[in-house]
C-alpha cells in the first residue's frame, strides 16, 4: 500500500466519504504511526475545510453532514489507538464538556472532547442540548478543572453566559474555569462573560493546558 499522507486523510473528510475515512484510519492505526497526528494534521484539517466551504456557500447541508459523518467514522476507528496513547500519559486535568441546551450540534464538540482526551485529559462528554444545571452537577461530581461549553447558534450562545454565571455562583471545589467555543463565539464574547475562548479543537487543547498548568 502506498504511503499514507495527511492530505489523503483530509480529503476523505472533505469528500464526505465515511467508508474511505474509516479505511484510511484503520490503515494508519495498523501502521503504528501516532493516531493523534492523523487527527490533528489530517482528518481535523479536512473537517475545518468542510466548514470553510460551508461558509463560502460551496457546500450545503448534505455535504456538511457527510463531512461530519466521515470525521466520526475516522475517530471511531482510531479511538482504541488514541486510548492506548492516552494510557501512557499522566492525567493533566478533568474536563466536563457539552453543547448548551437548545443546540443539537455535536461534531465540533466531539472533536474537541477527543483531542482533549488524546492529550491526557480525563473527559466527560455530556453530549448536546445540555442544561446548565447538569453542567454544574457533573462538574461537582467529577471535581472538574474545566467546564467546556459549545454553541453553534447565536440564539443559544447566551446560555454560555448563564453557565459562566452559574459556575461562579455554585462555589464548586477548585473553582473550575469555563471554556467556550463554537462558530458565533469570539474572544471578546468570552471575555465579556468571564470565560476562555477556543476557536477550534487544537486551540482548545492549548487553552486547557494553560488553564491547568
Amino acid at each position: 500500500m502506498a504511503q499514507l499522507e495527511y492530505a489523503d486523510l483530509a480529503q476523505a473528510v472533505i469528500d464526505g466519504n465515511a467508508q474511505e475515512a474509516r479505511r484510511l484510519a484503520r490503515a494508519w492505526a495498523e501502521s503504528g504511526r501516532d493516531p493523534l497526528q492523523a487527527v490533528e494534521h489530517g482528518f481535523a484539517l479536512g473537517l475545518r475545510r468542510v466548514g470553510e466551504l460551508w461558509e463560502e456557500g460551496e457546500y450545503f447541508l448534505p455535504e456538511l453532514i457527510q463531512g461530519a459523518e466521515a470525521m466520526k467514522a475516522a475517530l471511531e476507528t482510531l479511538q482504541p489507538s488514541l486510548q492506548a496513547t492516552r494510557g501512557e500519559q499522566q492525567k493533566k486535568g478533568c474536563v466536563v464538556i457539552g453543547t448548551v441546551q437548545g443546540d443539537l450540534h455535536d461534531m465540533g464538540k466531539s472533536l474537541v472532547a477527543t483531542m482533549l482526551s488524546a492529550h491526557g485529559f480525563e473527559v466527560h462528554d455530556l453530549g448536546s442540548d445540555v442544561p446548565i444545571a447538569r453542567f454544574v452537577e457533573e462538574a461537582r461530581l467529577h471535581r472538574a478543572d474545566i467546564i467546556a461549553a459549545s454553541a453553534l447558534l447565536t440564539t443559544t450562545m447566551v446560555a454560555q453566559r448563564d453557565l459562566a454565571r452559574a459556575v461562579r455562583d455554585a462555589g464548586l471545589d477548585g473553582s473550575p474555569r469555563v471554556m467556550i467555543g463554537g462558530a458565533p463565539t469570539t474572544p471578546e464574547w468570552a471575555a465579556e462573560i468571564g470565560a476562555q475562548h477556543a476557536e477550534n479543537a487544537l486551540r482548545a487543547v492549548a487553552v486547557a493546558e494553560a488553564l491547568v498548568s
